[in-house]
């Protein structure tokens, strides 16, 4: 079968050199018949003999051996992943040796070039695309499968791209001695075919195996090996990996003897004096070799020093300035007489002042001025063992240029930023993980290889689509659902709110006043200008506001002046609107007007002062007609006040009234019409006040259109059919909306202001039999008055007389001009 096999293979590209039989003795009929029909499907093949062999080769390869990579790379159905092209079978390509994945050459060059293939810690080198594993090398040759040969040409009778030599790489498995002895493949390389004799994992029995199987062998014996603890056997069945820790315990005791514990088998053992195990980190206490005195050091292992007070060791005193001999001469073995300033010097700046003594010295009482690091008067070698940092903390930028260094008594000179940048990229959809850098953060390097469509799917964008990418663009009719009827006129959109309907409808103001017409569909709250009129919950009054939505007053009270007529005068309540309670009793406050006898003078008044002038009157007429009343007689109080009487609260005519009487008669006398004007009396036309003339010279152009308006505006409603014709002006300020309104009394026409400030204005509405325009308009009052305004006085100027110190080229001083008010020109 081997021999068949060989020689076959040089006839199909995807049949393998096989170099021994095979055993099919395992497979049924049945597997045998599912197979032939299973890779019928997947392989080409020309006939029945070819599927026979290919099924052989199955079994021998192993259920891994990548049988539909080869056929799609040799029916140039596979795609590369970096650019999702399809695999030529001429194209230079590069196969991962740990996914087995297939690229391009150039593919996988510009990939590993890229800052997206980076590994993570940016040491480890590139990434492939599809297993993430790390690689340090850039490819840069095109190699078979195997690796051996450079640019391998293509042959239709082998697998494409390989050499069609034997691979020889080593297999996937560690313990495996046989090299890959098929020809070059794609791929990872098949199971080794060869039977090795392998024992159990106790070692006492053996078995033959193939040499490509992964399973550990275990036998029914007891493992027997020998624990970590060298005294002990394993107990358990044979198993895999090492035996377990010795599970027994013993009692060990420490270097010094004073303390025990229990540890398992097989721990450490160190022995000291032929005795102890651990150290009790207690003091030793043991008796040293002299006899007197104890060991001071912490348990330990090793044997105890000597007596550091032996005569053989001791040489002089304890300060090591004296000789033992000079102190035998003196006396004195411990201590010395005089004050040792060099005692024992300390790693610090002061020595000892105390007598010569045993054991360590006191603590150093003197003082001394030590600086921080960050502190530029700081020596470096002045203190080297003192580390003082203060409290201070540095306020430099860091490199990042946006956060402060914050570290306490800082050194550091680069103050470079430890932060993560964290701001949004370009994307919109994930944070920058860089360290705080300046300047703008890099583009999003996340991809997305699913498609992008819009919402209805008619247009795409095909992967690979970089992050943050908006939907495509796409011009038909948005098929999404809409809250109306009306026919959609917007395209399909990506957003999930659709614009506003804009269909001109009908529809109802807020107040239900009147039905709006050519109002777009999205409009709910329409307003139309007019007032509410709605009754207020008082019962008396009316909202003033204009056409609004919802309650009129919703937790306010009104406040509009009641209008209950008054007991006396009728006149209105006017105080606050009070539903509930009467009116209260306060003085009228109502202006009222006060005429002459003939009705020509008029004055105002408040109606409470009028009140009580009539009452004074009054009071003092019936005071000097009550004498008849104390006399005992009965007065009739109708007849005490008299007509002429009561006219004295009215107002006195004066000589102007006289004259328009005299005239009245005159007419009568002379049987002169009254409607006639043969004094050119009522030609004088309208008046207007001087607040008005006053406001109308800052702005004569803007009088002089609102006068042309009007004019027009009656003009063609006294000529029209219609009674009423209005005007709206636009929004202006206070100033000429005054003007307006006081030029719409002079021309009959009623003007009304509308809106909020600064958006308010005024509507114009003349009436038909009504609105009148005058003889002479405010330009032409205006233009009169300021041509028979007499010029300005002259100034004179007084001449003095020069001082004879001043010499010729002085200029004489300039005095404030004498004005004549008496001199005119003509």
């Amino acid at each position: 079968m081997g021999q068949f096999l060989h020689s076959f293979h040089r006839g199909h590209p995807c049949i393998p050199l096989v170099p021994r039989p095979c055993h099919i003795s395992q497979y049924t009929l049945s597997t045998f018949q599912t197979s032939i029909v299973m890779l019928s499907k997947s392989c080409v093949v020309q006939n029945i003999f070819e599927l026979v062999v290919i099924f052989l080769l199955s079994f021998v390869m192993g259920s891994n051996f990548p049988w539909s990579l080869i056929e799609q790379l040799t029916t140039e159905k596979y795609e590369c992943m970096v650019c999702c092209e399809v695999v030529r079978i001429v194209a230079p390509v590069w196969s991962c040796q740990n996914c087995y994945h297939v690229f391009h050459l150039n593919c996988i060059k510009k990939w590993a070039r890229s800052p997206a293939s980076q590994a993570e810690d940016g040491n480890s080198g590139w990434r492939c695309p599809a297993c993430q594993n790390a690689s340090t090398q850039v490819p840069r040759t095109y190699t078979c499968f195997c690796g051996k040969v450079h640019n391998p040409e293509w042959n239709r009778n082998e697998i494409p791209h390989s050499c069609g030599e034997l691979c020889g790489k080593k297999r996937q498995s560690l313990d495996c001695p046989h090299l890959c002895n098929i020809l070059c493949h794609p791929g990872p390389c098949p199971s080794c075919p060869a039977f090795v004799t392998k024992t159990c994992e106790c070692g006492q029995t053996s078995h033959s195996v193939r040499c490509g199987q992964s399973t550990k062998i275990h036998c029914s014996n007891v493992c027997g090996n020998t624990l970590n603890c060298g005294k002990h056997s394993c107990t358990q069945v044979c198993h895999a990996g090492k035996c377990s820790p010795c599970q027994l315990t013993v009692q060990q005791v420490c270097y010094c003897g004073s303390n025990f514990k229990e540890v398992l088998c097989g721990t450490k053992e160190e022995f000291s004096d032929g005795f102890g195990n651990f150290s009790c980190q207690n003091t030793c206490g043991k008796k040293l070799n002299c006899g007197r005195h104890n060991c001071t050091q912490i348990c330990h292992p090793q044997p105890c020093q000597l007596c550091p007070r032996l005569p053989q060791v001791v040489y002089r005193c304890p300060c090591g300035q004296t000789p033992l001999s000079k102190l035998l001469e003196l006396g004195c073995i411990f201590l010395h007489q005089n004050i040792l300033n060099s005692h024992l010097k300390k790693k610090f700046l002061h020595t000892c002042e105390s007598l010569c003594h045993e054991g360590e010295c006191k603590p150093c009482s003197q003082t001394s001025n030590i600086y921080c690091r960050c502190c530029p008067l700081a020596s470096c070698t002045s203190l080297p063992a003192i580390t003082f940092m203060c409290d201070k903390r540095c306020n430099k930028k860091r490199s990042c240029g946006r956060h402060k260094c914050n570290e306490v008594c800082c050194v550091d000179t680069e103050h470079k930023c430890s932060l993560v940048c964290g701001r949004k990229l370009n994307c919109g959809l994930h944070r920058c993980e860089e360290p705080c850098h300046r300047g703008s953060c890099q583009t999003c390097w996340q991809t997305s290889f699913d498609e992008l469509t819009c919402y209805c799917g008619e247009s795409v964008i095909y992967p690979p689509v970089p992050c943050g990418t908006q939907p495509p663009e796409c011009k038909k009719t948005c098929t999404r659902p809409h809250d109306c009827n009306h026919p959609v006129y917007h395209s399909c959109h990506s957003e999930e709110k659709c614009p506003p309907c804009t269909y001109l409808t009908q529809k109802w103001c807020m107040g239900k006043h009147e039905l709006r017409s050519n109002i777009p569909c999205h409009l709910t709250d329409i307003s139309c200008g007019l007032r509410c009129n709605q009754m207020l919950k008082c019962g008396m009054h009316k909202c003033k506001r204009i056409c609004h939505k919802g309650e009129c007053l919703i937790d306010e009270e009104c406040k509009q002046p009641c209008v209950i007529p008054r007991l006396y005068c009728n006149h209105p309540c006017m105080a606050p609107c009070h539903p509930s309670s009467p009116c209260p009793t306060t003085s009228c406050s109502a202006k009222v007007d006060l005429h002459c006898e003939c009705g020509r003078r008029k004055e105002s008044m408040i109606c409470s002062e009028a009140s009580n002038t009539y009452q004074r009157i009054a009071a003092i007429s019936i005071a000097t007609k009550l004498t008849d009343l104390q006399l005992g007689d009965s007065v009739e109080i109708s007849r005490l006040i008299t007509k002429k009487e009561m006219k004295q609260a009215r107002l006195q005519c004066d000589e102007e009234c006289l004259a328009l009487q005299r005239n009245r008669r005159l007419a009568e006398a002379l049987e002169i019409d009254d409607n006639s004007d043969p004094f050119n009396i009522r030609s004088s036309g309208p008046k207007y006040s001087d607040l008005l003339k006053e406001d109308a010279r800052k702005d004569l152009k803007f009088v002089s259109d609102v006068e042309k308006e009007m004019r027009m505006l009656v003009e063609a409603v006294n000529k029209g059919k219609h009674t009423k014709k209005s005007h709206c002006y636009p929004p202006m300020n206070r100033d000429h909306r005054r003007i307006i309104h006081e030029l719409a009394q002079v021309y009959g026409i009623e003007s009304v202001s509308y809106d909020n400030e600064p958006k308010r204005n005024v509507v114009i509405t003349a009436v038909k039999g009504k609105s009148i325009c005058p003889s002479n308009t405010l330009t032409s009052v205006l233009d009169k008055e300021m041509q028979n305004r007499p010029p300005p006085p002259i100034p004179h100027y007084k001449q003095t007389d020069k001082s004879s110190g001043s010499s010729g080229l002085s200029k004489p001083l300039k005095e404030e001009p004498v004005i004549d008010y008496f001199d005119v020109q003509d």
